[in-house]
């Protein structure tokens, strides 16, 4: 996964990921924004490409962001980041039943930039997502950074999505032109209104 933020500054991809910063910022005037999740209706993975390359440029202004892997089906923030997953997320919440334990955030080579990896897969992520131990890890993580991203695997193909659109401040939509089917789209429009998520607003990427 290229973070073309880090690798390719000047390109106008870049600048469209800086531009997607600043739109973030004004939606953060209408209500507080210290949760978001980065979702997609097709590939957790573009999703995860997404959510790294504007951490990147938040952390690049100053802001302290809390980069989580919480797509424990296809993990990839590790490999974006080039850090260890040999623990992460799921071993922490494993390991967790009241919300002790300092999570094991990554360091990468930005500053204020910190990566908590997915960690050993789970039997059944959606049990894991769903739990008590996960809604209070949210808020711990919270607490800990000016923003926090999530991944997450593909909405619409599995119930751990819908779970965390529930359960953080905003959900930011990726789409991609020739592959996001205009129904599939749709459907993962009405998958955020049932979880009552606040959708901030959508990414399209490769439109020409």
């Amino acid at each position: 996964m290229n973070l073309i933020t880090l690798t390719e500054p000047k390109s106008p991809a870049a600048e469209a990921y800086r531009t997607l910063r600043t739109n973030l910022h004004f939606a953060m005037l209408d209500a507080p924004l210290r949760t978001l999740l980065v979702a997609s209706p097709d590939s957790g993975r573009t999703a995860a490409k997404v959510l790294a390359n504007l951490a990147v440029t938040l952390a690049q202004i100053g802001k302290r962001i809390v980069a989580v892997d919480a797509d424990l089906r296809e993990p990839a923030l590790h490999a974006a980041f080039d850090v260890p997953n040999a623990t992460g997320l799921a071993d922490w919440l494993e390991s967790s039943v009241n919300g002790s334990g300092e999570p094991p955030l990554r360091p990468t080579a930005l500053p204020n930039l910190s990566v908590l990896t997915s960690g050993t897969l789970p039997a059944i992520p959606a049990d894991l997502i769903s739990s008590d131990r996960m809604a209070r890890a949210i808020e711990r993580l919270a607490g800990m950074a000016d923003l926090v991203l999530f991944s997450a695997p593909p909405l619409g193909q599995f119930s751990d999505a819908a779970v965390l659109a529930s359960r953080v401040d905003g959900v930011l939509l990726v789409v991609e032109a020739g592959k996001t089917r205009r129904d599939g789209a749709q459907q993962a429009k009405d998958i955020l209104a049932r979880a009552h998520a606040r959708l901030i607003g959508a990414v399209m990427l490769g439109a020409k």
